[in-house]
């Protein structure tokens, strides 16, 4: 009995034992797999760029060559062989000289807003990964596109508060199919000023400006003193005079309507920050204007139209760096931007609790079906910054409700969208034009679409409607994209689907830079 009881107890104590111990491993088991995506140290922060990824080498070669085949004015050194000079009178009316820029898209318009946006983003990308893109012989060429942009938005401010906002019209540009090179049409001039706002614009200008001084600090000197000099000029226009530039010029509604600009005051003021140290900047953005305008905690979409996401990244920088003089109130401000930054990463990665769930089966973000990979190389953008911020600061984690994630994370996922884009996607089709063996062949673009010795005048449309590839290859066009359903149908009467624009070429290109090797960003822009 004795011995009975003995060993009925030890069998109850043991049940207990191993229960317990289950309840243990579950609980481990449970907090592994609530800190999967966490490395269980500090990643080492990268040093110089290291072994080059030759796919991203070559899409991002092939991407800046999209710049050249944009490129208005008299071209110099041009390696587009079915691309000339166009444009050369433009701006006269007005006594200035808008020979320069670039067609925003597959028409020849000269729209102000989405082309200094395309300089803030290119500006940007150089300004974080320019060792990345010297490493493999593109950095040459991103200055090149940055600098013919720049040069045109100087002469488009004449005076301080005057700003050239577009030239062409729209609808006239629109009753034409032709090349650039043939143009006779007249490309009226659209100007905004103390009578006639745009404050969007005049901001985002100045944050091309003062993004691309920086670039040039090192480089040219007087250049760099010439846009920082505008872009203060710029801001404190836009900041003087509000309005919005699609109600002072309502026919802009229909090609690049504006959504507000609160936005761009703030994408303004903190690239002006990072170009002068000037406190008076930081303080706009947080304690005078960050709880009226930044939207702190509203994850947002990155955009030609949408600067918060964007600002908040960048202001991410100063926090995960310091800023030795920021006040508490600037400190806390700068803190509301970083966890707001840590909202829009979150949502983007596919295993967060707070994840996006509008993506197409491939993998793709999607968010809209009109231009529908300009969020998706977007966003990949901002989260491949967002992990360098993290390494190079050796932040170990980012926490998406209560779930920790690695910078290594937030790479694969703009790996993930960087891979379906050129290639890696239920098609099989790079959306890249000259990258691969299968991308589009009817890129509704005007100068490809015509062979180089069509006499069409203004009405050349039977190349529109043509059914054969383009005589002429767009190479470097990311085009619109796919459909929710991964599907793309590849016809030049497609817009929606095969028009290439600048705006995402740019953000394409610092996707790419920032994928090609692993570097450490730099700890300060300046």
């Amino acid at each position: 009995m004795g011995a009975s009881k003995y060993t009925k107890g030890c069998c109850g104590w043991l049940i207990v034992l191993v229960v317990a111990a289950l309840v243990v491993t579950a609980g481990v088991v449970a907090i592994m797999k609530k800190r999967s995506h966490k490395s269980a140290e500090v990643l080492p922060v990268p040093g110089p760029p290291g072994a080059i990824t030759q796919k991203y080498a070559e899409a991002l070669g092939t991407a800046l060559q999209f710049f050249q085949v944009q490129k208005s004015g008299k071209l110099v050194n041009n390696k587009i062989s079915w691309r000339g000079d166009s444009a050369l009178d433009d701006g006269k009316d007005a006594n200035l000289d808008l020979s320069k820029g670039m067609y925003d898209a597959g028409d020849h318009m000269k729209f102000g807003f989405p082309m200094a946006f395309t300089a803030t983003v290119l500006a940007w990308s150089i300004l974080e990964y320019g060792d990345q893109m010297a490493a493999t012989k593109q950095l040459d060429p991103a200055l090149d596109a940055l600098k013919w942009i720049t040069d045109y938005l100087i002469n488009a401010h004449p005076s301080d508060d005057v700003l050239y906002i577009q030239v062409g019209d729209p609808d006239t540009d629109h009753k034409c199919w032709e090349r650039p090179e043939d143009m006779t049409e007249k490309r009226p001039l659209i100007k905004i000023d103390k009578n006639n706002p745009g404050t969007e614009v005049a901001a985002e200008t100045a944050a091309a400006m003062a993004a691309a001084s920086l670039v040039y600090k090192s480089r040219n000197m007087q250049y760099s003193d010439t846009l920082i000099k505008h872009a203060e000029k710029l801001f404190t226009f836009a900041d003087s005079y509000k309005g919005s530039y699609t109600d002072t010029y309502p026919k802009i509604q229909t090609y690049y309507n504006s959504t507000g600009y609160h936005d761009e005051l703030l994408w303004a003021a903190s690239w002006l920050y990072h170009a002068t140290g000037d406190r008076q900047y930081l303080s706009y953005v947080t304690v005078k204007n960050g709880d009226s305008y930044a939207d702190w905690g509203r994850p947002t979409w990155f955009s030609w139209d949408d600067k918060r996401a964007g600002t908040q990244v960048l202001l991410s920088r100063v926090k995960f760096f310091g800023s030795k003089e920021a006040s508490n109130a600037e400190n806390n401000g700068l803190g509301m931007y970083r966890k707001t930054a840590e909202a829009v990463v979150c949502g983007l990665l596919p295993d967060s609790p707070t994840a996006t769930t509008s993506r197409t089966s491939g993998g793709l973000v999607w968010i809209d079906e009109w231009n529908a990979l300009q969020h998706p190389v977007a966003a990949a953008f901002l989260a491949v910054v967002f992990s360098d911020y993290m390494l190079t600061s050796r932040t170990s984690e980012v926490s998406c409700s209560g779930q920790s994630f690695s910078p290594t994370d937030l790479r694969k996922f703009a790996i993930s969208q960087a891979d379906y884009l050129l290639g890696d996607n239920p098609m099989k089709m790079s959306y890249l034009v000259g990258y691969g063996d299968n991308y589009p062949q009817q890129v509704h673009h005007r100068g490809a679409s015509i062979p180089v010795d069509a006499n069409t005048g203004c009405k050349g449309f039977q190349w529109l409607s043509s059914n054969s590839p383009n005589p002429n290859v767009a190479t470097g066009a990311l085009v619109g994209g796919p459909f929710k359903n991964d599907s793309f149908i590849d016809s030049r009467n497609n817009s929606m689907q095969t028009e290439p624009s600048t705006y995402n070429s740019a953000v394409l290109v610092g996707l790419l830079s920032g994928l090609v090797t692993t570097s450490s960003v730099s700890l300060s822009l300046s």
